[in-house]
């Protein structure tokens, strides 16, 4: 699949081992030709015996499509489950000096991004924040000189400043030990976040610059701070990490050229900045954070009721899935004010399309809006407020009149799960 260069949405927006300590549980993925000397896996849940019982709602991905929603993920992507190690270099150039201590700049990202993994993948992720350079890994020439702006992935100028990055961290660092890099530029390089956003994931193709015999095919550049002043920045400014390293893992952008109109802030893919946020259950299946035993599949005719829990609380039924065709379908999930979600204004049932045919950036997932032209129920700064009511209440019915299906909301239960009631003929 090609190397895409993903970008944040908008411009308004202690020691080597830093990251938390996890238990793993045990889910594996489908083999990858990953880094050799490590075991890598791609993302996503291994097709077992109960899996395959999910076949009629395991949409599958497609050929073409970059960083498609279909399952599994394709392989070349970081692992996802189990402990993964992720290598963070702090760089910065003759024109634009570090600011401040590499260490201090490590320290806007860890170990909170560690622990949002951990929170998001219920313990079945952990990731090992590791530092071995703890000083400004100083580039040969300046920013400019590499002409990085909007390209494509390992144009010139990129290729050029990763093997520059790889040739002055390799007497220090073996990167067949590290399944995926973070690059923290200096925040003074290059424009700032609120003209030009940088940031950037080239992921999933082995074609990468290479360095102690494996290519650098998963690696995440953050640039300049995204701070509006509108004050969220100092607590969930290192968000951005999360965002970038889902690419890493096969995720999309779920943001459009209009912004997050199309999912909000229900997803870290959409809107990585402002409040807190997690990811989508479609997602978390996608990644193998969730088992087959977690999803309801309903793919039979006629009506059939699904109990859902929280997708913030461990355990229990998280994912109803109605499937369209082999590439669409709806998801229905629990979404509270728990967990990695603190911006959740109005709990209840989220509902939303997915479609593997529609490529990163473009829509691949749509969330229906129960309260349409609402303005929302948030002022929160930078959160999407008009889909921020979007989840249905009891006694409320989504529809789609073209494919028949109707999915009603038909109680709360203790504990805050909701019973579902899906309709199709």
């Amino acid at each position: 699949m090609p190397q895409t260069r993903h970008r944040i949405r908008r411009p308004c927006r202690t020691g080597a081992f830093i990251g938390l300590t996890a238990l793993a549980l045990g889910v594996t993925a489908t083999a990858s030709g990953g880094v050799p000397g490590r075991s890598h896996t791609t993302s996503g849940p291994k097709a077992t015996s109960a899996e395959s019982a999910l076949a009629p709602c395991r949409i599958s991905a497609t050929m073409g499509v970059q960083l498609s929603e279909g399952l599994p993920t394709a392989p070349g992507y970081s692992r996802s489950t189990g402990e993964i190690r992720a290598l963070n270099l702090m760089i910065d150039f003759p024109d634009a000096k570090g600011e401040g201590s590499a260490m201090d700049r490590l320290a806007e990202f860890f170990p909170q991004t560690s622990e949002w993994f951990r929170t998001s993948s219920y313990g079945r992720l952990t990731y090992r924040a590791e530092a071995p350079i703890r000083n400004w890994l100083r580039m040969p020439m300046p920013f400019a000189a590499y002409g990085i702006e909007r390209g494509s992935a390992y144009e010139p100028g990129y290729r050029q400043l990763v093997e520059h990055i790889a040739r002055a961290a390799d007497p220090e660092v073996d990167f067949s030990r590290y399944d995926l890099i973070n690059i923290l530029v200096t925040p003074n390089a290059g424009p700032s976040a609120l003209d030009t956003v940088l940031s950037v994931t080239f992921s999933g193709n082995a074609e990468a610059p290479m360095a102690d015999g494996v290519p650098l095919a998963n690696t995440s550049f953050v640039y300049s701070r995204q701070d509006d002043g509108s004050g969220s920045y100092r607590e969930t400014g290192y968000r951005v990490l999360p965002h970038e390293n889902g690419h890493v893992f096969g995720l999309p952008d779920l943001y459009t050229s209009d912004g997050g109109g199309t999912v909000g802030h229900w997803d870290i893919m959409s809107e990585d900045w402002g409040a807190n946020n997690d990811l989508l259950g479609w997602h978390k299946w996608k990644l193998g954070w969730l088992d087959g035993s977690q999803i309801s599949c309903a793919s039979k005719p006629g009506a059939s009721e699904h109990l859902l829990t929280p997708l913030a609380v461990a355990g229990g039924t998280k994912l109803a899935f109605v499937p369209l065709s082999e590439s669409a379908g709806y998801a229905i999930e629990v979404r509270t004010r728990a967990g990695n979600d603190e911006a959740v204004c109005k709990p209840g049932v989220l509902i939303y399309r997915v479609d593997s045919e529609v490529d990163t950036g473009r829509g691949p997932v749509t969330v229906s809006d129960s309260a349409s032209g609402s303005g929302g129920c948030t002022r929160r700064p930078n959160v999407h407020a008009e889909l921020s009511d979007a989840p249905f209440r009891p006694g409320e019915t989504f529809t789609d009149d073209k494919a028949r299906i109707s999915i009603s909301v038909v109680a709360a239960l203790p504990g805050g799960g909701f019973r579902v009631r899906v309709t199709r003929p």
